[in-house]
């Protein structure tokens, strides 16, 4: 199971029925199209248009499936005291004294450039569940980095 912020719930439901409703009934408009133009063994726009028809109905039946096993949180009734999901992280890397700030999200609301770490994340993982002043160990592809818990807010 899944969670999920209501923002991000909204956005692949939203995504889910553009495709279903708008996208999918063009692909079946083009691909009729292309059939009718004779011989599919040789039918550039047929094959074309059964590529695009597959990748519409594998971005559906994958959106689907998220929203099926997901459940939207409710921020109120995450803890305050401790990093959790949604938990907005201030953080000191210890051996470079570098700060950073992430929100930790599940990994379909990931995005690094808006400061969103996946809690699979190994850094994400690692502060899960701390609290302010801690000190936690996250293996990270270039090693191990020591990151102390500066603020928890959301």
């Amino acid at each position: 199971m899944e969670y999920l912020s209501k923002q991000r719930f909204d956005e692949l439901s939203a995504e889910l029925k553009h495709l279903i409703y708008e996208v999918y009934p063009t692909v079946q408009e083009d691909l009729a199209e292309a059939s009718a133009q004779g011989d599919r063994s040789d039918n550039a726009g047929y094959r074309e248009a059964r590529r695009i028809q597959a990748k519409t109905i594998s971005r559906i039946r994958f959106l689907q499936k998220i929203l099926e096993n997901s459940r939207v949180i409710d921020p109120d009734l995450l803890p305050k005291d401790r990093v959790c999901l949604l938990s907005r992280v201030e953080f000191t890397n210890l051996q470079t004294g570098t700060r950073m700030i992430f929100q930790i999200v599940s990994p379909h609301e990931m995005d690094l450039e808006a400061g969103r770490i996946s809690l699979k994340s190994p850094i994400g993982a690692a502060l899960m569940d701390k609290k302010v002043g801690d000190i936690t160990e996250a293996r990270v592809p270039s090693g191990t980095l020591r990151l102390r818990i500066e603020s928890i807010s959301f």
